[in-house]
Formats: structure tokens, sequence, C-alpha cells
């Protein structure tokens, strides 16, 4: 299998300029910034972890302690002890995962799963790369360019997936595969990494290499700089990982940062030192959630309320992170056994993620509800608005029709532009509630797209390699396209299609607005 630095890249002329050139496999240089060293020291802010008792749901199979992935809508792709690869559904059983039947790498011994977006994960095999996706392992068409070896992946605000590689930092869009350089070199050496925004706001993309803190920023479409932090370590410490949460509502992401000696944390107050009752020794974020665990003691940190919380009840042991998703909860491996641990038996959102571009103006979206005691009620609440209650099995946000079996797609009409939250909330019959909520943007329909002229390039480009003629779904048509419209717009609208990598959000709304608008020819 051949690897980057084997392959005779060119070499772009200017060591100043970051950006993308239009080819199957994609380079670019960077630009440094360096930033100021060791300024004046963080303020501290002592956590104060409450107890709970864990919600734990133990898995049907046994997990490997290779990192893995989680879905925000529940259960996630792991490695197994067995050197395989499995897909766990919310309450711990498996689901469907098989090798493409068009691939032509075998698979070998899985050694780690990594996100690759909010429902789609990278399988690192002994023998190369997969994407999980949909029930099936799909061989990328860049999978011999890049070797085994992944130290961590990270998807940005602009829709992009980052791969770093003991090779080089590499990113994904458009079903490409980019090269990163800074002065035609390879940023080689990361050893960690994560989305979060830089200091100035930006969205970026943070690296520990060289024994420096870094962050990659656009400065223009397909132009990125490649700059020094502010952060404020000291003489001899350390980056050993990093983690970020994303938005919330009105609130900026941030970026956590586990060194040798300390936590610290960067917001838009600046880096502030968290004092936990002692250093962990593994920290992973997701959505508005911080997981740690320190020695045999795992915390979790809720940024939208402040507080900090301490799992009480797990078996004996010391346990091992595995994955963390948006909704708070962490599957971790114990003794020899694999569960997911949180707070509380949080309901899951079907069709709406994290951060989600939402241009329909009807849409229904589902609760998932864990294993365990069901809920007295269910209902759904955007922002402060009146809340709405729903009728199980399947919920949907605007209810049951008249006819008490059809969902009731719910009305954004009355909501602004711009961005919002959905809180999806359970209540128990003994008082208590479980309450999910997911930030997201609505932009409204502002034109009327149509299949020749925005839909069949996007389906060239992206879908016609695997939707041709005879193929399990042949979409090479526009009356195939039509009558597939719904199952399409919810695979890319979920990211888990296309299979080599989800759409920028661009091309994400062209087809949700195709879809919602009328599919003109």
């Amino acid at each position: 299998m051949s690897t980057p630095s084997s392959r005779p890249w060119p070499r772009l002329g200017s060591p100043t300029v970051a950006r993308f050139i239009p080819s199957s496999f994609l380079l670019c240089a960077a630009m440094l910034m360096v930033a100021c060293g060791e300024d004046a020291p963080p303020g501290s802010d002592p956590a104060k972890p409450a107890a709970f008792t864990a919600t734990q749901v133990p898995s049907s199979q046994g997990l490997s302690q290779a990192p893995g992935f989680a879905d925000q809508s529940g259960g996630g792709i792991f490695a197994t002890t067995t050197g395989g690869v499995v897909r766990l559904r919310l309450d711990g059983s498996k689901a469907a995962l098989s090798p493409h039947p068009r691939n032509v790498a075998t698979q070998g011994n899985v050694r780690a799963t990594f996100r690759l977006g909010p429902h789609s994960a990278l399988v690192e095999t002994d023998t190369g790369l997969f994407l999980a996706d949909q029930g099936w392992l799909i061989e990328p068409l860049w999978q011999e360019v890049l070797g085994t070896g992944i130290v961590a992946t990270a998807q940005t605000a602009d829709g992009a997936a980052w791969l770093a590689h003991p090779t080089g930092l590499f990113q994904i869009r458009g079903g490409a595969l980019a090269s990163l350089k800074l002065s035609g070199q390879p940023l080689s050496g990361i050893t960690t990494m994560t989305a979060a925004p830089a200091e100035d706001g930006l969205p970026g993309l943070w690296f520990a290499r060289e024994g420096r803190l870094n962050v990659v920023v656009a400065s223009a479409p397909g132009v990125y700089q490649v700059r020094g932090t502010d952060a404020p370590l000291t003489t001899g410490e350390t980056v050993e990982a990093l983690a970020g949460l994303g938005v919330g509502a009105g609130t900026p992401g941030e970026v956590w940062v586990l060194t040798s000696t300390r936590v610290l944390r960067r917001n838009t107050e600046g880096w502030t030192t968290v004092e936990l009752p002692s250093r962990p020794q593994q920290l992973m974020g997701a959505g508005r959630f911080l997981w740690a665990r320190s020695d045999t003691k795992l915390f979790v940190f809720d940024a939208d309320a402040g507080t900090w919380g301490v799992a009480e009840g797990l078996p004996s042991g010391t346990p091992t992170l595995l994955a963390v998703d948006e909704s708070g909860c962490a599957w971790v491996e114990l003794n020899g056994q694999s569960l997911s641990v949180s707070k509380g038996a949080v309901p899951r959102l079907q069709g709406l993620h994290q951060g989600m571009l939402l241009v329909e103006d009807g849409l229904v979206l589902r609760a998932t509800l864990p294993p365990g005691t069901p809920p007295k009620s269910v209902a759904f609440q955007v922002d402060q608005a009146e809340e709405v209650v729903a009728a199980g099995p399947d919920y949907s946000m605007g209810g049951l029709e008249a006819d008490a079996t059809t969902l009731k797609a719910f009305s954004f009409a009355r909501v602004t532009p711009g961005n919002h939250t959905l809180s999806v909330v359970s209540r128990f019959e003994d008082g208590t509630e479980a309450r999910r909520s997911v930030p997201f943007t609505y932009q409204p329909l502002t034109t009327t797209p149509s299949y020749a002229r925005d839909i069949l390039p996007v389906h060239e480009a992206r879908c016609a390699k695997c939707h041709m003629a005879g193929s399990a779904l042949p979409l090479h048509t526009y009356d195939l396209w039509k009558s597939n419209a719904q199952l399409i717009n919810a695979a890319v609208r979920d990211q888990r299609m296309p299979a080599d990598g989800p759409l920028d959000p661009q091309g994400t709304a062209l087809i949700n607005r195709w879809v919602s608008s009328g599919m003109l020819p």
C-alpha cells in the first residue's frame, strides 16, 4: 500500500498560501502565524462535581480499549475484542454492519474507529481504511493514498472532515483527499486534534505538534492559515489531549486542553485552569458535554448548565473512555465489560443533529427513547415557545394527524431565520425528567433549484460512482431522484451520505431546498 510520502506530490510556488486545487488528490501550503509565548497565568476555576447515580446500558458485545465512535442518535461503531467491528444500538444490541459487495480490499483486524460525520465513522483495519455508514463498510477511493495509523479525526463548522496521520494533516471535502502543507512540508507529528473556535471566533481546527499548540483557520474558501495560539503553557508543560465543545443556544464553542500538569479551558472569556479533584488521564468532548477520566472516576461537565458531575454506581475498576456523544453519554470499557454511561435516560432525536442547517418549513422529527421505564409524556420545544406534547410510540415534533397514526410535520414558518434550539423532554411518573437540547440554524427557502441545473452536478460529482444503473439504489435519472427524494434528503441531511464523506452545508441545503420546493426537473 502506498502512502502520501511515496507519491510525487507537486509543490506549490508560494509557501504562504493555502489553497485547495481541484484534483483527485489535493494539497495546499499554509501560512504560519507565530503567537505569543507564556502570558499571564490564567484564572482558576475549581470544579465541584456533584455525585449522580449513573444510568448504565451494557453492550451485548465485548469492546476493545481502542478509540470508538458514538452516534448522537444512540449507539455507535466500535472495535471488538476479537478484532472485528460492531455497530451498536441505543440498547446495546447489535445492528447490521457488513463489507460492501463492491469493495476490493479485504477487511483485516480492526484497530480503531473514528468520527467522520454525525452518523458516519472511519474504520481503521490492518489492511486499510473503510467508511462505516448505513450498515455498510465502504472502501473509499482514496484508501491506497492514506495508509493506516490515524491519530485523530475532527469535523469543522464548514463541513470538512480532517484526518491527522503520521504522514501529515489531511482534509476530506467533496469526496477528495487533500494534504495541508506548511512551506511545502507536510504537517506530520500531530499527536492530538479537535475542532473548536480559534481565539478570534473563526471556526478552527486545533492540534498539538512538536510541543506546540496550533490552530488552522480558513481565511477564505480553500485558503488556510496555521496559527500559533495564546495558550499559557509553562516551560516543559506538554499537551496530551484536546477536546472541543460545540455551539449552544447563543453560546460559542470552546476548546479544552489536557496537559501534563493540568486542565485548561478556553472560551470567549479567555483561558482558565480547571481544578478537578485529581488530574485526568483522558478528556473527550461532544456537543456541549465534556467527559474526563481520572483514575477510577468519571467526571462530566455540562457546558450549558455550567455544572460538573461524578458518576457513582459503576462496576469496580478503572474505566477507559472509548467515545462520547452529544447527548451527554459516554461509552466505556471496564474490567472486560462494555457499557454506556449517562446521567439519565436522555431521549435522542432522529432527523436533526447538532449544529444542523435546516431549510425545510415542515419537518418530521422522532424522539428515540432509551431502554428502561417508559416516560409519562414526551414534549418538544423550540427555544422558549410553548411545548408540543407528542403521542407515542413514534414521536413527531408536530404530534399526530387526526387519524392518530400519521406523524404530523412541524412547521417552522413562525421561526425567524438564525440560531435556535430544539429540546425534547421526557417526563416520568416519579416527577423526574430528561431533556435533550439540539442547537440548529434555520435558513428558510429563498430559491427554487432544479434537477438539471443544481442537482445533476452534485449527483455526477458525489453520487454517480456508487448509484449507477444496476446498483442497490440506482439514481442515474431525474425520475429515480424524484421517487427517492425523501430517502436522499434524509441521508444527506443526517450526513450519512455520500459514503465518501458528507456534503458541505451548501450542498446539503441545495438538496433540501430542491425536495422542499417541489423537485423541479
